[in-house]
């Protein structure tokens, strides 16, 4: 290639980079592609349409691996933050807001990003929640706010509406986040990648035999595929702990 024609290929590759943060972010590698998985009605099987979804409610699927639960909350409102965050490492990453037919639609790993704290049947010490609730945020001053997760283990706080940022509580990074796509001409949600800090590896080894149990399979790692079923979170767990500051 002359020099005249790689100057301007680095040129436009630069300015591509540039104009889409989305592209940016995968570049930081804090953007994960996996098997694009549709998300279906735990009891019809069906696909999960958008106006079948409950403003506010948590509901619960498994993505990117069998046994890695996720949290999908319809929020109410258009969520089109694209939120600038970072990895507990410092790695900066953007979020791409929210999906569906208002944009109001959010996913996220309902792994803790402290100590991993996470739904298992019996019990979620981690839940979202859509009402006025009290917490003690970055600054250590108690703040009520609506539309969080919480998590109860050690108290950290996530706000849902910018890619998970933590709003208190000792956790290092944001909750993980799931991208979404939305085929608006079918109705139909997928989830497709991850985006920001995992901690599966860790998550597998630390659980390893208890995940064993729960979902009796031995590949607890092995990858979703086609589809995976959704749920509310109290149809997954016995017991959902309520708590604030």
């Amino acid at each position: 290639m002359k020099r005249r024609g790689f100057v301007k290929l680095c040129a436009t590759a630069v300015a591509s980079v540039t104009a889409s943060p989305e592209l940016l972010a995968r570049e930081n590698q804090q953007y994960r592609r996996y098997g694009r998985v549709a998300l279906v009605d735990s009891y019809s099987k069906e696909p999960v349409r958008a106006v079948t979804l409950e403003v506010g409610e948590t509901y619960l699927f498994h993505y990117p691996f069998v046994s890695t639960p996720c949290f999908l909350i319809d929020l109410g409102k258009t969520v089109d933050s694209r939120s600038h965050l970072q990895t507990r490492d410092g790695k900066p990453y953007r979020w791409q807001g929210g999906a569906g037919p208002k944009n109001s639609v959010v996913a996220f790993s309902a792994i803790c990003a402290h100590k991993m704290t996470h739904p298992a049947p019996s019990v979620s010490f981690i839940n979202y929640r859509h009402g006025e609730t009290q917490f003690r945020n970055n600054r250590d001053e108690i703040e009520e706010r609506s539309g969080v997760i919480f998590c109860c283990s050690e108290k950290s706080v996530y706000d849902p509406a910018h890619g998970g940022r933590v709003l208190g509580g000792p956790a290092p990074q944001p909750l993980a986040a799931i991208e979404l796509e939305y085929d608006d001409s079918a109705d139909v949600f997928y989830a497709t990648a991850t985006i920001g800090g995992e901690m599966f590896d860790r998550y597998f080894s630390e659980f390893h035999d208890r995940l064993v149990l729960q979902h009796r399979r031995t590949d607890i790692d092995a990858t979703m595929d086609g589809s995976s079923e959704l749920m509310r979170l109290s149809d997954y767990t016995q017991h959902t702990v309520s708590c604030q500051a």
